[in-house]
């Protein structure tokens, strides 16, 4: 496959970051469907194969997509990333056709996200206690995090342990969200108690002294890391995860984003207002949040029709 690093992608993919502000997980996601598309056109030329895409070569695409049964958000995220594409190289004046103006972005229907029970979050979060190692130790840490304070997980692995503030009453955590947005979340006891437990008597062990520096040369030291004492990645820490549900018996479909879903599904659920969740998970729009509303009005049919007779 070509670089799709070179020419317009490189130019779209500029403009993605500095105009639009995009994360760097739409920015990789974007670049590798892409490249996706360019290999699916055949075009091996890395500088001029957009030129010749036609509408019926982005159709051809939309339904091998389908054919190999991707997911309809997968299917509408691929085509959005063509068509902005396409809207970039017109609105530059790099061409004047643009193949995929007649292509309708793919319907998603908005499903409803997983949340687990309290009895199945708690079988989780005990897992890692059955073990005595500084993984273990650091995993507890991690996942009374996570479902304490309903972050990214992207967040939870860019926190260095000046984010942490201990002396505070309560503890809390600053992190960096979409769209360089700041927010400051308490931590409960609990909580708090196993992450002061790690970054005392266990992470200094695992970091081994190393850390990193900053473009501008301040160095930066990374809250949680791996066993080669660098900073844990976001794919080490959904392997982390589908190791202990599946130890726990829930299955293998669990993500680091079940974790956030069930922290503002039980949030809600516990009398926490709207607007306090939706600045908890550093949503723009209260509507995003919303979802979980609707979340928990099903959760609250179901233990209607368990318990009325009449059900």
């Amino acid at each position: 496959m070509s670089d799709v690093n070179e020419g317009p992608v490189l130019q779209f993919l500029d403009f993605l970051t500095v105009e639009k502000n995009a994360s760097q997980n739409t920015i990789l996601a974007y670049k590798n469907d892409l490249a996706q598309f360019q290999q699916f056109t055949g075009q091996a030329d890395p500088m001029d194969w957009w030129k010749h895409v036609t509408p019926d070569s982005v159709v051809a695409f939309v339904e091998s997509l389908r054919a190999r049964e991707y997911k309809d958000s997968t299917v509408a995220r691929k085509v959005a990333a063509v068509k902005s594409f396409f809207g970039f190289l017109v609105a530059e004046g790099q061409t004047e056709a643009d193949p995929t103006e007649r292509l309708k972005s793919p319907q998603v229907g908005k499903s409803l996200p997983r949340a687990l029970t309290v009895q199945q979050v708690d079988e989780l979060l005990e897992q890692p206690a059955r073990k005595n190692t500084p993984e273990s130790q650091r995993d507890k840490a991690m996942l009374e995090l996570m479902y304490a304070t309903g972050l990214r997980v992207t967040e939870l692995v860019q926190l260095d342990t000046s984010d942490v503030s201990l002396e505070s009453d309560p503890v809390t955590v600053r992190c960096q969200g979409k769209g360089d947005r700041e927010r400051v979340l308490p931590i409960p006891q609990r909580s708090a108690d196993e992450l002061r437990q790690y970054m005392f008597k266990v992470r200094r062990r695992m970091a081994k002294d190393r850390v990193e520096r900053n473009k501008d040369g301040r160095h930066r030291y990374p809250l949680f890391v791996n066993r080669r004492g660098e900073r844990l990645t976001r794919q080490g820490f959904w392997l982390i995860l589908k190791n202990y549900a599946q130890m726990a018996g829930l299955g293998v479909d669990i993500t680091p984003h079940t974790l956030r879903h069930t922290y503002a599904t039980h949030m809600l659920s516990g009398g926490m207002p709207l607007r306090y969740v939706q600045d908890a998970l550093g949503h723009a729009s209260i509507s995003t949040t919303q979802v979980y509303t609707q979340l928990t009005d099903q959760q609250k049919r179901v233990e209607y029709d368990k318990a009325h007779p009449r059900a």
